[in-house]
């Protein structure tokens, strides 16, 4: 398997070059980068060239980028709103793409293959009026990204809008040629199970966000902490190997359990799963 890593493990420290040698030192030359301004400010022309100065010094290109959920600093902690391809109101959706197209704009300095988005924000209820709302979006933010040279994945994720059922769903309804999905194995796990998850998108899958929680809520920790069935998922890759990385969305729970050399262990755990 093809492992990666995001750097949403980081999320809570400035983007830097010491990051980044750490994780390739770590044997990492697939990743994604979590687009939070605290983290990757995507406003701040210099920040960007300093990251894109390291990827062209270590001959890389980026897999992926994480879309921002929030315009702010601290997660909207601060009373900036939730960022959401799929308000019903106009203006909050306008400004929602708009905030999205400044992270898009990153490729133009750092390459990446796929932008991840998000329909509708944590514990979004359904409603038809918001998968027309969505599709509106998604066609308008996937042709700007095509223009940069990336495509967009639409990611699972614990609401009624976008469970896996939801995205295919969705995918059909909106007949926009070539989208496809990033699985998160954690978001499956609280909603319908992996396993389900896994069969009902395995078609459309070209990414992946991979973390354990205990099926109450979204703890991204690692591998094998929490009650995902590890043995039958990476029979489930395994069954599609090539079609996609296995790209790791860790929260860091502190030094012991973020440690890069702690991750190793889980890969050849999961390596030795046949």
């Amino acid at each position: 398997m093809d492992f990666g890593l995001s750097t949403h493990l980081f999320v809570s420290e400035r983007l830097s070059s010491h990051i980044l040698d750490g994780i390739l030192a770590a044997g990492f030359r697939t990743l994604e980068i979590f687009a939070a301004r605290q983290h990757l400010d995507y406003h701040d022309p210099n920040h960007v060239r300093d990251v894109a100065q390291w990827f062209k010094d270590h001959e890389m290109t980026l897999h992926s980028l994480h879309a921002p959920l929030y315009a702010d600093f601290d997660w909207g902690r601060s009373g900036g709103q939730a960022l959401s391809v799929a308000y019903l109101e106009r203006r909050r959706r306008i400004d929602s793409m708009e905030e999205i197209k400044r992270a898009i704009e990153v490729a133009e300095q750092i390459p990446f293959r796929y932008l991840i988005l998000h329909l509708g924000v944590a514990e979004e209820e359904y409603d038809i009026k918001k998968f027309d709302a969505a599709m509106t979006s998604v066609e308008h933010l996937k042709i700007f990204a095509k223009e940069r040279g990336a495509q967009i994945l639409l990611e699972n994720t614990p609401n009624e809008l976008s469970t896996p059922e939801r995205l295919v769903e969705f995918i059909e309804y909106s007949r926009l040629e070539g989208l496809k999905v990033c699985f998160d194995t954690g978001h499956a796990h609280m909603t319908c199970g992996v396993k389900k998850a896994f069969e009902t998108i395995k078609d459309r899958i070209a990414s992946t966000h991979v973390h354990d929680n205990g099926r109450d809520k979204d703890e991204h920790a690692f591998p094998f902490d929490g009650g995902i069935d590890w043995d039958r998922t990476m029979r489930d890759f395994r069954s599609l190997e090539g079609q996609f990385p296995v790209i790791f969305e860790l929260r860091d729970y502190g030094p012991e359990k973020s440690s890069l050399g702690r991750l190793r262990e889980v890969m050849q755990k999961m390596d030795s799963i046949r």
